[in-house]
């Protein structure tokens, strides 16, 4: 059995669904020991139940941003996860959490970083008139959209994009490349040296 992953989000899970499936399918060695969302209504933490996996909400309403990361952090501990991956959970991280996990926590960003951090990047790319977009998965560190780039897929701005036709482009490499880095980074085909990451190619 590989690697025990967990898995953080809020909402739909796209990526989730694309892990799952890639791990189903061979592509990825890894196991999804838990799946962890602030909101009992994420159609996400729906879809990881109906898998029949782990599937534990603790809510971020009324509660500070340090005290449901220490939440976070005993139930990923307690499911013996090797590394977490954040796919689509909208809450920032607190050092709290950052420190318990040290270079073993990766997001995946619609943009090709440094350009365009923060939310709705394939908006900001659009709107700025951008010639090429796509996506990152990064380490996370305690700075926003910053960490180690590990792998990044490249989507052209067609002339007859909008937003909402990029979006859905750069989703679909997302679904690709996330998985990939997850294989590195549970493979340890890798050094980190300053900001790069060096893959040891097979």
């Amino acid at each position: 059995m590989g690697k025990r992953i967990g898995i953080l989000l809020s909402g739909r899970g796209s990526n989730f669904e694309a892990i799952a499936g890639n791990i189903r399918n061979g592509m990825l060695d890894a196991e999804i020991a838990v799946v962890i969302s602030n909101r009992e209504a994420a159609p996400g933490l729906a879809t990881a139940r109906a898998l029949g996996l782990n599937a534990v909400c603790h809510p971020s309403k009324g509660i500070e941003r340090e005290a449901l990361d220490a939440q976070l952090v005993a139930t990923l501990r307690q499911h013996d996860v090797d590394l977490v991956i954040l796919a689509g959970y909208m809450r920032l991280l607190s050092p709290v959490f950052i420190r318990a996990f040290p270079q073993r926590i990766l997001n995946i960003h619609p943009s090709l970083l440094p350009a365009f951090p923060g939310l709705d990047a394939q908006h900001q790319a659009f709107e700025y008139g951008a010639k090429i977009s796509g996506c990152t998965v990064h380490f996370v560190d305690e700075q926003l959209d910053h960490g180690p780039i590990v792998r990044q897929a490249a989507v052209p701005v067609l002339a007859g994009d909008t937003a909402e036709t990029l979006s859905a482009r750069i989703l679909a490499e997302e679904h690709k490349v996330y998985s990939e880095a997850i294989g590195i980074v549970l493979s340890g085909r890798y050094r980190i040296e300053g900001r790069r990451v060096l893959v040891e190619e097979n």
